[in-house]
């Protein structure tokens, strides 16, 4: 079916049989949250619902690295046991800012959704998330959000747990994207919905690990001078070519918006 140039995206009418059947959409857009979607690290940003707007010390003395999940365990233990209640969290999640530019890639994607199916991936929690996405008003855009879950227990304390068990040596305990990435597009792929290409917009070394599973057809997009960035690079340096995926860095997600929209209107 050919498309229209004018508003891309946009199905053309088949003379005398208006709108086609719709189609299952083109391309996977993945997202990372923390320091992606918002410029903070929202496990960072909930601090300021603490007394004194600070952790004490003794708390975080206690983190391991590869058991940030556990860590935080404790760290929203301890703001239960200092009266923190929901509504605090709620309004601290709600004003975390979103990032350079992605208000603009978010309505890009609106006006051209029946193109990109879009997931997030992220070792921040449930409860967060959505209240950040709602607030903003983006939460609807995302067809499956992947993250810890966290849930309020009957002292009104916010716990979280673990998203999963894994084996990759690469990744923190309790997550591993690039297994949660592969399943899902084999999950998919069983019900008849397979992409032509996948972008994936992230920060982190966590995001590094599932971006190596791309292919040369689909788009890494690193935010420029973060882990991920800086480890496709090294990998490019020490084994070239190895990163199949093409690296788009950016510093504004108005730059991915850009880069998207050429891709629809090359395929026009």
């Amino acid at each position: 079916m050919k498309r229209c140039c004018e508003g891309v995206g946009l199905p053309c009418l088949f003379k005398g049989v208006g709108m086609a059947t719709p189609r299952p959409p083109k391309y996977l857009l993945v997202f990372d949250f923390d320091e992606t979607i918002i410029n903070e690290n929202s496990d960072d940003s909930i601090a300021r619902a603490a007394p004194g707007q600070a952790l004490p010390e003794r708390i975080r003395q206690t983190f391991r690295e590869g058991f940030y999940n556990e860590y935080m365990q404790r760290v929203l233990a301890y703001m239960g046991d200092q009266g923190v209640k929901m509504g605090d969290f709620k309004t601290v999640y709600e004003n975390i800012p979103l990032s350079p530019g992605m208000p603009d890639l978010f309505q890009f994607l609106s006006k051209n959704h029946e193109l990109f199916e879009i997931i997030l991936i992220s070792d921040a929690n449930m409860f967060g998330i959505e209240c950040n996405l709602r607030a903003a008003g983006f939460y609807s855009l995302f067809r499956k959000v992947f993250s810890n879950p966290a849930s309020f227990d009957k002292r009104g304390y916010l716990t979280l747990g673990p998203y999963h068990s894994h084996k990759c040596l690469e990744c923190p305990a309790n997550m591993c994207k690039r297994k949660i990435l592969t399943e899902y597009l084999a999950e998919r792929a069983q019900e008849e919905v397979e992409f032509e290409r996948v972008f994936y917009v992230g920060d982190g070394a966590n995001d590094f690990c599932p971006s190596v599973t791309l292919t040369s057809a689909d788009v890494a997009f690193p935010r420029k001078g973060y882990p991920m960035h800086r480890m496709t690079q090294e990998m490019e340096k020490k084994q070239p070519g190895t990163f199949q995926a093409t690296v788009v860095p950016w510093e504004s997600a108005a730059e991915v918006a850009r880069y998207l929209q050429e891709v629809l209107k090359k395929k026009c």
